[in-house]
């Protein structure tokens, strides 16, 4: 089995293998070059996302400056996007599904490192060559999900559809299906009902 692989399936992995180390240059090429772009040429920042996020089959609407770690592990779903400072560490699958919102500076962090330090410092390989191990888990925010500024998602946890997440959160563990979360660790604070609908904004108090 490869060190992507390996990576791929959540296993320990050697990162400062010779293909990932290739694959995370030309992602981070792709992401300056994106973020390099003007807004008002769409068709240029289309085609750069195409060849970035290979494997999504919707482009999502990126707010640059934008930052990966691979690229090809991220899919978005229908009209789905992020503003400033969207930093994707998928270093394994994370699904973003249709109609996610994510607001600024919003980081999905999939690597996961060994607790104990003599198994997560650097080594010494036999050739000389040095390294480190790590693995990561998979990220899902399903559909209508609100992420709000300044959100760390952390890997494994999976954020059921219609929830929202309160500003400045570090999501570490799953998030119920039509949720209202907060906090470092986020926590449930309720579930969304009727009660929040909009029909008497602005006199209605948030």
């Amino acid at each position: 089995m490869s060190e992507k692989e390996k990576m791929i399936a959540g296993e320990l992995y050697d990162p400062s293998d010779e293909e990932l180390c290739a694959l995370r240059i030309k992602a981070r090429k792709l992401a300056r070059r994106y973020n390099q772009i003007d807004e008002d040429e769409p068709e240029k920042m289309n085609a750069v996302l195409k060849e970035l996020l290979c494997s999504s089959k919707e482009l999502p609407a990126l707010q640059s400056p934008i930052y990966f770690d691979y690229g090809f592990n991220t899919s978005f779903g229908k009209f789905s996007g992020a503003n400033f400072n969207f930093t994707c560490l998928d270093v394994c699958p994370v699904h973003i599904g249709n109609n996610v919102m994510i607001g600024p500076n919003v980081t999905l962090a999939a690597p996961m490192h060994p607790l104990l330090s003599e198994e997560r410092n650097v080594m010494k390989k036999e050739d000389g060559a040095y390294y480190n191990l790590e693995y990561a888990k998979p990220i899902v925010i399903e559909d209508n999900c609100w992420l709000a500024s300044n959100v760390v998602v952390c890997g494994g946890v999976t954020i059921k559809e219609g929830s929202v997440i309160g500003a400045g959160s570090v999501v570490t563990r799953d998030i119920p299906p039509h949720s209202l979360a907060a906090g470092n660790p986020c926590k449930v604070i309720r579930t969304l009902s009727e009660a929040d609908h909009m029909k008497d904004f602005p006199a209605k108090k948030m």
